[in-house]
C-alpha cells in the first residue's frame, strides 16, 4: 500500500477508540459489536491496526433508535440476568446453556476462579420469542432425552464458545498463516505437534496464535482453566480442527514456506597485521642505525 493511499485511509477511517467514541460506545461494548460483525472494520495496512469507516460509522448512527438500539445489541448478561430476561428459573436457564440451546459470547473466571460465562441479551430474548421454544421453558419437566444429557454431564458452553470465538479470529486472518494459528491455537500441544511435525512451521504458527481472551498467568490454576476452556475436548471438534488446520497448512504452505534458520556464518579471517609505513619504517632504522 502507497504512502498516498495509506493516508487516504486515515482521512476517511476512524481509529477503534474513535469509532467507539463516535458511536457512543464503550471499548468492549465495541470490540464486541465487531467480534460479531455489527460493526465492519477495514485493516490498515500502515500498522495501526484496524479502522472503522466513515461510512460505516454514518450508518449505523443513521439507525433507528440510536445509541440505544445498538448499546442494547450488545449488552450483555450472566446466569441471574439472563434467566430474567426469558422470565425462567436460574436452575433452568442454566441447564438449557449445558445443553448449548443458546451460546455465551464471552466469560471471564470471577475471584474464586469460577468461570462466569456472559450471554447476549437480545439473543435470549428472541429465543423466548421462538413458539416451539416454549416448552422448554414453560413444561414442568423437560424431555427425557435432554434429561438424560443432563445426567452424563454434558455441557456445551465452552465447546459452544470455541466455535463463535474462533469465528471471529478466521474473520481477521489477513493471510493463511494466520489462520492457521488462529485453528491451531484451539489444539493441545500433543495433538499440535502430531499433526505439524515441523518445528519451523509450529513457530511459525506460535507467532500467529491468539492471546486468551480472559486473563490468567500460564502454569497457575487460572491459566490451567482458561487453557482448558480454549482447548477443544470433544472428538469431534477436535477431528474438525484437524481437517481445517491440515488444509489451511496446505494453503499457508504455497503461500509463504516456513523459514529455516540462517546458515551459520564461518567466521571472518583475521586481517593480517598492517605494516608500518614505509615514512616511518624509514624512520625507525635510521635511528637504530
Amino acid at each position: 500500500m502507497t504512502s498516498s493511499t495509506i493516508t487516504r485511509l486515515q482521512r476517511t477511517a476512524y481509529t477503534s477508540s474513535r469509532a467507539a467514541r463516535e458511536l457512543g460506545l464503550k471499548r468492549s461494548e465495541f470490540d464486541l459489536a465487531v467480534h460479531l460483525g455489527r460493526i465492519r472494520t477495514v485493516p490498515d495496512e500502515g500498522g495501526g491496526g484496524r479502522r472503522v469507516a466513515r461510512s460505516e460509522v454514518d450508518r449505523l448512527r443513521a439507525t433507528d433508535g440510536f445509541p440505544g438500539s445498538l448499546r442494547e445489541r450488545v449488552r450483555l448478561v450472566g446466569t441471574t440476568e439472563g434467566a430474567k430476561v426469558m422470565d425462567i428459573p436460574v436452575g433452568r436457564f442454566t441447564r438449557l446453556a449445558r445443553l448449548g440451546l443458546f451460546s455465551p459470547v464471552r466469560f471471564y473466571l470471577n475471584r474464586y476462579r469460577a468461570v462466569v460465562w456472559l450471554y447476549l441479551a437480545d439473543e435470549l430474548a428472541e429465543f423466548a420469542t421462538v413458539a416451539e421454544n416454549r416448552p422448554l421453558l414453560t413444561a414442568r419437566r423437560m424431555p427425557e432425552s435432554l434429561r438424560d444429557l443432563l445426567d452424563e454431564g454434558v455441557d456445551l458452553r465452552a465447546r459452544n464458545w470455541r466455535g463463535r470465538h474462533r469465528g471471529f479470529l478466521l474473520r481477521l486472518a489477513q493471510d493463511p498463516w494466520e489462520s492457521a494459528g488462529v485453528l491451531a491455537a484451539f489444539l493441545d500441544p500433543v495433538r499440535l505437534a502430531e499433526l505439524v511435525p515441523d518445528p519451523y512451521e509450529r513457530s511459525r504458527l506460535s507467532r500467529f496464535r491468539p492471546a486468551p481472551p480472559a486473563h490468567g498467568v500460564p502454569g497457575t490454576p487460572a491459566g490451567q482453566l482458561v487453557e482448558k476452556i480454549m482447548t477443544a475436548d470433544d472428538p469431534a471438534e477436535t477431528a474438525w480442527l484437524k481437517t481445517e488446520l491440515a488444509r489451511a497448512l496446505e494453503d499457508a504452505r504455497r503461500f509463504r514456506p516456513a523459514g529455516r534458520q540462517a546458515p551459520s556464518v564461518p567466521p571472518a579471517e583475521e586481517p593480517a597485521p598492517r605494516e608500518p609505513s614505509r615514512g616511518l619504517l624509514g624512520w625507525l632504522r635510521r635511528r637504530s642505525a
